[in-house]
């Protein structure tokens, strides 16, 4: 009696012991795929800043009126081209919204907002005939003389902020 009763002790005791390593086992695992998600969602953020940096500095006065020639355009034209491509711009980042602080996103939406205004606003100070080039023109006299205008600094500090805070 005393071998079967030792016996099955000692199997209780095995089955308690594997039970309690198999537990073991899939505590780590979890952590493990824990610390994997949580690595692949830094990622999927750090690319999200990424591209609205890129998208502030797309969407800036100075940026847009790089990239195009006023040249035979008239003030109008002018105008249209460049809130279209602000819209544009915005429109093909918006599903980064997803991935970062809504003060950021905040941020970038008041930029998009304000730089539309801007154009709008200047444009209809403009003579009906105006030209693109007195379009550009005017555009980058008023981000000269209004440090206000240069809102996608902070845009873009902050989102800078943010993204290393993610490193560390």
């Amino acid at each position: 009696m005393l071998d079967t009763t030792m016996l099955l002790t000692v199997v209780i005791g095995l089955m308690i012991a594997a039970l309690l390593g198999y537990l073991f086992y899939l505590q780590r695992k979890s952590l493990s795929q824990e610390k994997q998600a949580q690595k692949v969602s830094v990622q999927l953020q750090l690319q999200a800043y990424e591209r609205l940096a890129l998208l502030v500095d797309r969407i800036t006065i100075p940026q847009l009126i790089s990239r195009f020639s006023s040249e035979g355009l008239s003030g109008i034209d002018m105008q249209l081209l460049l809130t279209r491509t602000i819209r544009e711009e915005f429109d093909y980042n918006i599903t980064q919204q997803i991935y970062v602080s809504p003060e950021i996103w905040n941020a970038v939406k008041n930029l998009k907002e304000k730089n539309l205004l801007l154009v709008n606003q200047v444009a209809a100070g403009l003579p009906v005939l105006s030209t693109g080039k007195d379009l550009c023109r005017a555009l980058l006299e008023y981000q000269v003389r209004d440090e206000k205008a240069n809102m996608h600094e902070i845009v873009s500090e902050a989102i800078s902020f943010e993204a290393k805070k993610l490193l560390a």
